[in-house]
């Protein structure tokens, strides 16, 4: 009979094959593009090291998987999410001797980054691998991915320091949640938040578009941001008003 440990052992194994062979492809891309003489090798050790931060994370979350034993090919499309925006945040902060190429370049991998986010889901219901795990892999994926195209869009200047507010929103929420237990609750699930997410991955990476000019980029961010924060209130307003209930009695 396997037990929940064997599972999790058996889950932990297969998560770093793939986790292994994702950071060596990341590795390759990333020296690759310094190769190019556009960016420097800091490049390299910044994308790595965010993404064996991501990866260390999901060993440390990989027993909300459990009792599955493989990680799954939902996880992976994620992984390689994961890997995407950790060459994106490899950028921030490179200098910019061609903004004109490095921002299309980041479009492009933003893009590719947001569109597989439509392939873990329904890979993940169809494989019969769904669990609360995936769906927080895929959650914390998204808002690592909004932070750093919102430091990405205040580097390109399309947007002022205000902009990287969309970014931060997620983890000062969870934050607070450390201060306030009732915020730390579970919410239920809601079309309005995933509407909200994709609006804003949509707009901050339409803002890095290099023939949007900064008036209509500050514009973009702007509403997106309003947008945004009018989803947490939303949140904030749900939790707030049952914050005197019991867990169990919260649906």
């Amino acid at each position: 009979m396997t037990t929940d440990g064997d599972a999790l052992a058996a889950l932990r194994r297969d998560a770093g094959r793939e986790a292994l062979a994702c950071l060596l492809l990341l590795g390759l891309a990333a020296a690759g593009l310094v190769l190019t003489g556009a960016l420097a090798h800091w490049f390299v050790l910044k994308a790595l090291a965010v993404f064996l931060l991501g990866c260390a994370a999901i060993l440390h979350g990989l027993k909300r998987h459990v009792p599955h034993a493989r990680f799954g090919a939902a996880n992976r499309v994620t992984l390689a999410r994961l890997a995407l925006i950790a060459l994106l945040a490899g950028g921030v902060g490179e200098p910019l001797p061609d903004p004109v190429g490095m921002a299309w370049g980041t479009v492009v991998l933003a893009t590719v980054a947001a569109l597989l986010d439509a392939l873990d889901g329904p890979l993940a219901r169809a494989r019969g691998l769904a669990s609360d795990f995936g769906a927080r892999f895929d959650m914390e994926s998204d808002a690592l991915l909004v932070l750093v195209l919102s430091l990405l869009v205040w580097q390109f200047e399309k947007a002022g320091a205000w902009v990287i507010g969309a970014g931060l929103a997620r983890y000062a929420f969870v934050l607070a949640g450390k201060a306030w237990p009732w915020l730390a609750r579970g919410l239920p699930p809601s079309t309005r938040r995933k509407a909200v997410c994709v609006v804003q991955i949509t707009c901050l990476i339409v803002c890095l578009g290099p023939i949007i000019t900064r008036p209509w980029s500050q514009a973009i961010a702007a509403a997106s941001l309003a947008l945004l924060f009018y989803s947490f209130a939303a949140d904030l307003l749900w939790l707030a008003r049952r914050r005197g209930l019991p867990m169990e009695t919260i649906k």
